[in-house]
């Protein structure tokens, strides 16, 4: 790493640092207005959020209305800063999980998996809060790992990792080194929580939200492998601070394509059901934004 991508990757963390330490300090409620209050009117707009957040709506909804686009500008990074100041919460993150009740087709199914030991594949995207899910199971003993992709500033990836793994272990992180761990897992019966809606350069070709997104194919195979249950989850944020548990039911096993494209369209739903919620930060479409750049 360069000297000076090494300095600024440590000057943010410091700072990200020194934010959540404050915050950590209020209550809860409160420190989730206050995060989401910090992400929205500055860690947004500094970090070229908010043009990224207007260039996704333009490409997915271009007649959306300016109001409209100016309220999820601002809404979609208050969702992200209670988020990540969720899981820095984890006692009282999962005290206020412990209160809501599991719903959806596929809660049975689930209960099942989990009294029979079969594996399940708990899949999930970038809205409300994608770790709620797990952390309502864990508190009922259920067996539940997560999957998740390390951060590219390493200082920062180390809290982060520490702040998760407060909510429940086993984590693996995605790619060679906890491929094996994460597969023994799940062949022993656990289940699997995985984050589906980033780009992948060599996913399949599928659509979302009307264009088309490469998408990893890697759930589905997995459950086919191993005889997985394939279940679309979701942490959905109320308006009171707490969140709808929804488990939906079980995806068939069919082809690897045809059981993602079930789980984008799945997502699809509660994205535009909770337009604010889902994290239109993320470059999810990669499509030229003028000639000679891509997105």
């Amino acid at each position: 790493m360069p000297d000076f991508q090494a300095l600024l990757y440590w000057l943010t963390d410091r700072v990200i640092r020194g934010a959540i330490r404050v915050m950590l300090l209020l209550p809860f409620d409160r420190r989730r207005r206050v995060a989401a209050f910090m992400m929205s009117r500055i860690a947004s707009p500094l970090g070229g959020y908010n043009e990224r957040i207007r260039e996704n709506l333009a490409l997915i909804f271009p007649d959306l209305p300016q109001a409209e686009v100016a309220r999820l500008i601002r809404q979609v990074p208050e969702n992200l800063g209670q988020s990540l100041i969720e899981l820095y919460s984890a006692a009282d993150f999962i005290d206020r999980i412990r209160q809501e009740p599991l719903t959806g087709a596929g809660v049975e199914a689930l209960a099942e998996a989990h009294r029979t030991g079969r594996p399940v594949m708990l899949v999930t995207g970038h809205i409300g809060n994608y770790d709620a899910i797990r952390a309502a199971l864990i508190t009922r003993g259920y067996r539940v790992g997560g999957l998740y992709r390390p951060m590219g500033n390493p200082y920062f990836n180390t809290h982060y990792v520490a702040a998760i793994s407060a909510i429940g272990k086993p984590l693996f992180p995605r790619g060679r080194k906890g491929l094996a761990d994460m597969v023994r897992f799940l062949r022993s019966g656990g289940m699997l929580g995985v984050v589906l809606d980033q780009y992948m350069g060599d996913g399949a070709p599928l659509t979302f939200m009307g264009r088309e997104a490469l998408t990893a194919l890697s759930s589905a195979e997995l459950a086919l492998r191993y005889d997985a249950l394939v279940v679309p989850t979701y942490g959905i944020r109320r308006a009171d601070g707490g969140f709808d548990l929804i488990v939906e039911a079980p995806v068939p096993h069919s082809t690897p394509e045809a059981m993602t494209q079930a789980l984008n369209d799945s997502l699809e739903a509660q994205v535009r059901a909770h337009m604010d919620q889902w994290l239109w930060t993320h470059r999810r479409w990669k499509v030229p934004r003028r000639k000679g750049l891509t997105r």
